[in-house]
């Protein structure tokens, strides 16, 4: 990526597209103003974009201001529900189309209760087990899952902050996307493997929302075909069976079933929609950032904030369609 010369880090993950050459520090511009007193305009970078995709349920995975594979299919996603040229580019169209309706950048404080909640995440199956809770285990990663963000982002949008000695009331920048509720009900999610998305349209074949998805490394694994939704739990707890995990030397000395807390650090994360086969669904993750990078045993999974968002929309019952 080109390096910007003598502009605060925010500003140039902001600038507009357009603005390609250098701006000098004593042009810098102004703060948006309040959200209250925002006024929609076309978004203006990718970081933008990102943020109001987000916010209309077009998922680009974590967001990090940098165009990757997940963002294009969010874009492409959002240009063929607006009846656009799918390039997968921020293309001059696209962001007329797509207006930003809030500033992109907001703030997080650290309340005490949060700070309280963290606590380290046991690398043993056994350990985890033993927990209240599956909790964050960090300042960094909470506010990174709260607010959808890469941590790399929320480091280089707060680059003088001490992520591991914080007190109440610390307060960082993050994006802005706020809590998802979208409109319309769900009649179909489908699922597409060679892309690994998971998107879900309404009664007339209109898109409601896209995620990216990750799929089970073995392809036998990948059910294809039509599924149908069986149960719909939301923070689960996790039954961790040793004969399903025969790569893991732990598992080999195990002798009987494990309970894991809820939380977000839960293996199925915050949401668990169960599917009619045995032992599939769609469930949330820890691990965001691999999503749609990595694979699965055999389910759908998404990032938490995604799996929240989707549980939110769908109900026992809802068919879903597995392509290859």
């Amino acid at each position: 990526m080109r390096r910007l010369l003598l502009v605060p880090l925010v500003l140039a993950l902001l600038a507009p597209l357009r603005a390609q050459e250098k701006t000098p520090a004593s042009e810098t511009p102004a703060a948006e103003p309040a959200a209250s007193e925002f006024e929609a305009r076309p978004v203006q970078s990718l970081l933008e974009a990102q943020v109001e995709l987000h916010r209309r349920g077009f998922s680009c995975g974590s967001i990090d201001g940098v165009r990757g594979a997940q963002t294009a299919a969010a874009l492409k996603a959002f240009q063929r529900s607006a009846g656009l040229k799918e390039t997968g580019d921020l293309d001059m169209a696209t962001r007329e189309a797509l207006l930003l309706t809030e500033p992109a950048l907001g703030e997080h404080s650290f309340t005490p209760e949060e700070l309280a909640s963290l606590h380290p995440v046991p690398d043993t199956w056994v350990g985890k087990s033993e927990l209240e809770r599956l909790g964050h285990a960090t300042a960094l990663e909470l506010a990174a899952e709260r607010h959808r963000a890469n941590p790399k982002l929320l480091r280089q949008l707060n680059p003088d902050f001490d992520w591991e000695h914080l007190l109440p009331g610390a307060t960082v920048q993050v994006p802005n996307v706020g809590t998802v509720l979208l409109e319309g009900k769900a009649a179909l999610l489908h699922v597409r493997l060679s892309e690994r998305e998971l998107e879900v349209t309404d009664p007339d074949g209109k898109l409601i929302a896209h995620f990216p998805v990750s799929i089970a490394k073995m392809a036998e694994k990948r059910p294809v075909g039509e599924l149908v939704i069986k149960v719909v739990i939301p923070d689960p707890n996790y039954t961790f069976d040793p004969a399903v995990f025969p790569e893991s030397q732990e598992a080999q000395t195990l002798d009987h079933k494990l309970i894991l807390p809820p939380g977000p650090n839960n293996p199925v994360g915050v949401a668990w929609i169960g599917l009619d086969r045995p032992g599939y669904g769609i469930h949330g993750t820890p691990e965001p950032e691999k999503v749609g990078r990595t694979e699965s045993h055999g389910c759908f999974r998404l990032a938490n904030w995604d799996a929240r968002t989707l549980l939110a929309l769908v109900d026992v019952g809802l068919p879903v369609v597995v392509e290859p």
